[in-house]
C-alpha cells in the first residue's frame, strides 16, 4: 500500500457504496472506521497508533462498543493489527479498495445462503441458531421489540436500531435470541458492558423510565432469559 494521500471524495463514496452495505457494517463500526481513516490514510499516514479511550472520547461513545466495533473491523480486514499493548493499537487502515475481494464476495455469499436458508421454510432450531449471523433473524429481533428500544421503550426508526448484547460479547455472552434485544443507539453505545439490569437502574435514575417501566423492563430480563420472549422466525 502506498503511502499517499488518496481522493476523499471517491473514497467515501466507496465507503457508503460497497464496504458499509458488503460489510454489513453497523452504525458504529461505520463511525470508528471513518474516524480511524480519516486520521490515518486521509491524512497520507499508513499506520495509525490509538487508544480506545481516545478513540471513544472522540466519536461520543463509550469504550465497550467502541472496542467491539475495532475487533469487527479486524476480522472483516479492514484494519490490520499490527501492535496492541496497555499503551494502545497500531493499526494499518486500509482504504474500501484495498480490502481483498475475496472477503467482500465471501461474506456476501454466506450472508446470501443464510437468508435463504431462513426465508425458504428451512427448519430452524431457535436454541442453536445464531441471530447475529443471519440478516433474517436479526430482523425478527427488531420485530419482537416493534421497534421500541428494550432499554428505554422510546421508537426510533430502523436505520438506527442497533442490536444489543444483554451479557456482553467481552462477558462471553451469545448470539441467542435469549442474549439479543433491539436497541437504540444511545442505550446500545452508553450500556456498553455494563449489566443490563444495572443500566436500567440508571435509566431510572435519570428519568428515562418510571417505576413500573423499570419494573416491567426487569421482568422482561427475566422473560428473556427464561426464553419466553421468542421472536416471530420467519417463515
Amino acid at each position: 500500500m502506498k503511502n499517499k494521500k488518496p481522493n476523499a471524495e471517491i473514497v467515501w463514496k466507496q465507503l457508503e457504496d460497497l464496504i458499509v452495505p458488503r460489510l454489513r457494517l453497523s452504525l458504529i463500526d461505520r463511525t470508528v472506521y471513518a474516524h480511524l481513516l480519516r486520521h490515518s490514510r486521509l491524512e497520507g499516514k499508513l499506520r495509525l497508533r490509538f487508544s480506545i479511550r481516545w478513540l471513544a472520547r472522540n466519536i461520543r461513545l463509550s469504550t465497550g462498543p467502541v472496542r467491539q466495533g475495532v475487533r469487527r473491523l479486524v476480522a472483516h480486514g479492514a484494519l490490520r493489527l499490527v501492535q496492541r499493548s496497555k499503551t494502545g493499537h497500531v493499526v494499518e487502515v486500509r482504504l474500501p479498495e484495498e480490502i481483498r475481494p475475496e472477503r467482500l464476495n465471501g461474506m456476501e455469499s454466506r450472508a446470501s445462503a443464510n437468508e435463504d436458508g431462513a426465508g425458504a421454510g428451512a427448519a430452524i432450531n431457535i436454541e442453536k441458531a445464531d441471530f447475529v449471523q443471519n440478516t433474517a433473524l436479526r430482523k425478527t429481533i427488531h420485530a419482537r421489540e416493534s421497534g421500541q428500544c428494550f432499554y428505554c421503550l422510546r421508537r426510533s426508526p430502523p436505520a438506527v436500531q442497533c442490536l444489543d448484547h444483554v451479557v456482553p460479547r467481552a462477558r462471553l455472552g451469545c448470539n441467542s435470541y435469549r442474549n439479543l434485544v433491539s436497541s437504540c443507539i444511545e442505550c446500545n453505545s452508553q450500556k456498553g458492558e455494563k449489566a443490563a439490569d444495572d443500566f436500567l437502574r440508571r435509566l431510572y435514575r435519570e428519568g428515562h423510565l418510571n417505576a413500573n417501566e423499570l419494573a416491567g423492563r426487569l421482568r422482561a430480563l427475566d422473560d428473556l432469559a427464561s426464553g419466553k420472549l421468542r421472536p416471530p422466525l420467519p417463515n
